[in-house]
């Protein structure tokens, strides 16, 4: 059984969500200066593209 677009898209969502929130903890625990703000706001990005990586399952 092969993976399809989906399968994929799904795979993909996942593994940026948790990165979203990796960076988003990184942001928050580890680097508390102004470093943080910025791994947050990557974070933040990651989560956002894995939004619409979600609304394409289906529709690719």
């Amino acid at each position: 059984m092969g993976m399809n677009k989906n399968t994929i898209l799904g795979w993909a969502t996942l593994i940026m969500v948790f990165m979203g929130f990796l960076l988003i903890g990184l942001g928050i625990f580890k680097y508390s200066e102004v470093s943080g703000w910025g791994f947050a706001a990557v974070g933040v990005g990651f989560l956002a593209n894995a939004w619409v990586f979600n609304a394409l399952k289906g529709r690719v």
